[in-house]
């Protein structure tokens, strides 16, 4: 009973007088005692200045969150499209606003240097079904990315994996486009290669349930008028090699670097939709 209290009162002490608490090193994951200031697994220091950085990171970069704020910046982007210019039909905002707010293709790319597009294009939609679709996608797909490559590498994943769907549709010609289905895809592209590569029940099964998944886009694409199959392919395409070089956690635990990757490409992100909304007000 002594021992308990004392044990209470020295946290209590600590948690009052600022002294260093036992923690997670942010760099490689092991316990770290209270009274150690460098990490004694991989000599990450206390007082080194990235350290509150990559543990700020490694709390901002977590599942719920990662798919809450994808959602967000899709309906908050979607809702400024409606507003900037009447809307055409069933709540589809008009062409004009998407292309001042980032859509992609060889139109916005070659006529107007719109590189930051290949990035943008993925937040804007052109109508509300079109929204709802590619959001229930993502909520379905994203939770088993995450739970099989971890949070940061799944966001790398779907950011790079929708430019890279996005600069395949562009260098197939495709002049106009838009919609988050190419990420998504590239989503789905890493869990093809985790089930394959991993095997097993468990991977014959991801791998059995997201082949449908790609049957479906496949069909779905030829039945509907204006969907973009290059973008849908080159994101499968796209998630299946990075799924590749990252790795998945069974094989390759995440680091500093797959932290480092994913926040590069959330900044890139808001940056990019961020100059598109400061183009649009200015212009």
């Amino acid at each position: 009973m002594h021992d308990h209290q004392q044990n209470f009162q020295s946290l209590l002490f600590q948690e009052f007088t600022g002294m260093p608490r036992a923690t997670l090193c942010p760099r490689c994951r092991q316990l770290i005692g209270s009274e150690e200031t460098v990490c004694s697994w991989c000599g990450t220091a206390r007082s080194a200045p990235w350290w509150k950085i990559m543990s700020w990171a490694k709390g901002t970069i977590a599942s719920d969150g990662v798919i809450r704020a994808i959602i967000t910046l899709n309906i908050i982007y979607y809702a400024i499209s409606i507003l900037i210019a009447p809307p055409v039909g069933l709540l589809s905002p008009s062409q004009y606003s998407m292309m001042i707010l980032g859509a992609t293709g060889t139109i916005p790319i070659d006529s107007y240097g719109n590189y930051w597009s290949l990035l943008t294009a993925n937040y804007l939609h052109g109508g509300i079904l079109h929204l709802i679709f590619n959001l229930m996608a993502l909520r379905q797909i994203a939770p088993l990315a995450i739970n099989e490559y971890g949070a940061a590498r799944a966001v790398t994943i779907y950011t790079v994996g929708g430019v890279f769907g996005f600069l395949v549709s562009y260098l197939a010609g495709v002049p106009f486009t838009i919609g988050a289905s190419a990420a998504v895809c590239s989503l789905v592209g890493s869990l093809l290669y985790y089930g394959k590569s991993r095997g097993g029940a468990y991977g014959s099964a991801i791998y059995s349930e997201l082949s449908g998944w790609v049957v479906s886009i496949f069909i779905f694409g030829l039945v509907f008028p204006g969907i973009n199959n290059w973008g849908h392919g080159g994101g499968l395409v796209g998630g299946m090699l990075l799924g590749m070089i990252l790795g998945y956690s069974e094989k390759r635990r995440e680091t500093v670097i797959s932290r480092v990757l994913a926040l590069l490409c959330i900044s890139a992100t808001l940056f990019s939709l961020v100059l598109a909304l400061a183009r649009t007000l200015g212009g």
